[in-house]
Formats: C-alpha cells, sequence, structure tokens
C-alpha cells in the first residue's frame, strides 16, 4: 500500500509509506496529485527537475509538496511519476513526469501545502508520512 485517505472535516488528510524516505516523498505526492484526478492515467508528456534544500525533513516535505503545487498553478500540470534523490544536509533533487492538466477531468482543486497534523515517522517497517492539503 503506497497511500490511504484519512478523515478530515475540512482538508484532504492521507498518510504515504516508503520503504525509504523518498520513496514516502514519491508516494506522498502521488497522493496529493490522485485526489485531483486519477494518476495512472495521466501521461508522462512532460518532465521538470529541481532541487530544494530545508532544516527538517518536514519543511522539506511541505516545500516539496508546495513545488510541485507551484507547477499545477503556473505550468498546469498534474505529475505521476517521482524520481526522487534526498542527500546528506535534506537537500532534495527530484524529477517528476506528468502532463496538461486540460487533458484530464479533475476532481477539485488542491489549494495549498499545511503544517497542520503533518508527521513523519520512522520505523522497522518503514517511513510513515501524515499529511494535510487544503481543498
Amino acid at each position: 500500500m503506497d497511500y490511504i485517505y484519512l478523515d478530515h472535516t475540512a482538508d484532504a488528510m492521507f498518510e504515504a509509506y516508503g520503504k525509504t524516505m523518498e520513496e514516502a516523498f514519491s508516494n506522498s505526492a502521488k497522493a496529493m496529485f490522485n485526489i485531483l484526478v486519477d494518476i495512472k492515467k495521466v501521461k508522462k508528456e512532460h518532465k521538470i527537475v529541481f532541487s530544494l534544500s530545508a532544516s527538517t525533513h518536514e519543511k522539506l516535505l511541505f516545500d516539496f509538496l508546495s513545488e510541485l503545487l507551484f507547477y499545477l498553478d503556473t505550468e498546469f500540470l498534474l505529475f505521476s511519476k517521482f524520481e526522487i534523490k534526498i542527500t546528506k544536509g535534506l537537500k532534495l533533487e527530484c524529477v517528476a513526469f506528468g502532463d496538461k492538466a486540460i487533458n484530464y477531468e479533475t476532481k477539485g482543486d488542491v489549494k495549498a501545502m499545511t503544517y497542520n497534523e503533518m508527521s513523519i515517522s520512522k520505523s522497522k517497517e518503514g517511513i510513515k508520512i501524515r499529511a494535510v492539503v487544503d481543498i
């Protein structure tokens, strides 16, 4: 299981999982975009590359998902595949693949990432991320 959705009063909450931090971040992005559209149907016609750094994993996750929303808002891109590398010093490098949103029927809007109820936990099973996005 890559991610699940949890009940939340006004926004959308999800938990994303991964064996590594990179996989958990990737599954978080998939969960966020799957709120809008069935990402299994999103073609990989466009590619963007970006890098970020932060002082904590939570800040890095917030900035990562916010950056993807920036591309949705400015370039009208939906993403379905993510190649992520997180190095020491909390530097993230991402290659994201997707397609123009106009080619798909979307189910709503993701307005912004939030810190509300955000958590990242590690266990012997892997990484679990809980996040809330404003819809």
